[in-house]
């Protein structure tokens, strides 16, 4: 039969039971759009309580009155209301430093929004403090916790496709006009290379190892605004592999995780896949999961065999919520840690570094 689509055993979890230990209690500094779909997860969490949300405008007193939970105009506020267990920071990228330093002078462990910071200064100074005051701190890089990324690294690992030698990454979609009405995502900092791209590197990383060097080239040709409404990416890898990534916000097309994963009922999704990564032996598509060998001797004459793996559905940001939870308890290390989070920030500041001078930046 030609495409099979089997099922082969999901990645193991690397997550502990929380049952038996308790409900842990977080906040959640940020009523944005993603603060509040982390206030939804934490709220339903079976692993922890939904101490609070943290934002002082009526939009953040709107949603904890959806959720049932109190509303804090400050970190002050909730820390004299009832201290929480953990906070999940989801602010502007500007505030991550200082309310990530609030949380760790207060001894809360923090889950920062990524990217962990907007520069890579202010993530080493935050990621130097926790170290310090001996904080848990997390970068919320959450597609690692999506089971379709954990079993790609288990078929990579594994050796389904041999050595992996290139790979690309696409995040094209359309942001809507009023999406620009919020007056920062117009600025510096908040283009769709820190918001979105960074998903994208960091889960290049994740599943190819350490970027060495970045070429890009960026524009603003569309909106005119501060930010970039594209951006062209070569990276290479400590393997010697090679990989392009591009982003545009500005252009209606469907070859993104957020249009093909099915990661977020937001968005509508399509059968396409956003990232390929060939291998010496094999190539792998994600997020079908689909891998292509040769049947018999490699060549380009010789006819494929295709299998797609299937793995089960689960909301990457729960899962996200229960280790936070583990974490603060104790019962096991991040899955994505404020230096990890560091270093992907790391490379895409050597993105915006080359696609402003023009250079090859080396790491």
């Amino acid at each position: 039969m030609r495409n099979p689509r089997i099922s082969i055993r999901p990645a193991p979890c690397r997550h502990a039971d929380l049952r038996g230990i308790g409900v842990t209690r977080i906040a959640v500094m940020g009523a944005g759009l993603i603060g509040k779909r982390h206030a939804m997860h934490v709220a339903a969490s079976p692993d922890a309580d939904l101490a609070c949300v943290i934002d002082p405008s009526p939009v953040g007193q709107a949603v904890a009155a959806e959720l049932g939970a109190p509303w804090m105009r400050s970190l002050d506020d909730a820390l004299a209301a009832g201290r929480p267990d953990g906070v999940i920071v989801a602010t502007p990228n500007p505030l991550h430093m200082r309310n990530g330093l609030d949380c760790i002078a207060a001894g809360i462990p923090a889950l920062i929004e990524k990217p962990l910071c907007d520069n890579v200064a202010d993530a080493e100074r935050l990621v130097a403090a926790a170290d310090v005051a001996g904080v848990a701190l997390l970068t919320g890089h959450h597609r690692r916790h999506n089971l379709l990324m954990q079993q790609a690294k288990r078929i990579i690992d594994d050796g389904a496709i041999g050595t992996p030698i290139v790979a690309n990454a696409m995040f094209w979609l359309f942001k809507p006009d009023d999406y620009f009405d919020v007056a920062w995502r117009r600025e510096k900092g908040a283009g769709p290379v820190y918001l979105n791209l960074i998903h994208d590197v960091d889960n290049l990383r994740y599943l190819l190892g350490d970027v060495t060097a970045v070429t890009a080239r960026e524009s603003n040709a569309v909106r005119g605004n501060a930010v970039e409404d594209m951006s062209v990416i070569l990276l290479e890898f400590a393997s010697g592999l090679l990989a392009t990534a591009s982003v545009c916000d500005a252009t209606v097309a469907s070859w993104s995780w957020e249009m093909t994963s099915g990661e977020n009922p937001a968005y509508p999704q399509t059968d396409q896949d956003c990232y390929l990564i060939g291998g010496t032996h094999g190539s792998l598509a994600l997020p079908s999961l689909t891998i292509r060998t040769a049947r018999g001797e490699r060549g380009w004459h010789s006819p494929f065999d295709i299998r797609k793996v299937d793995v089960p559905g689960d909301d990457p940001l729960a899962r996200q919520v229960g280790q936070f939870a583990r974490v603060i308890q104790g019962a096991e290390a991040p899955l994505v840690s404020g230096r990890e989070g560091l270093e992907t920030l790391r490379v895409i500041d050597a993105v915006k570094q080359s696609a402003a001078t023009g250079v090859r930046i080396t790491l």
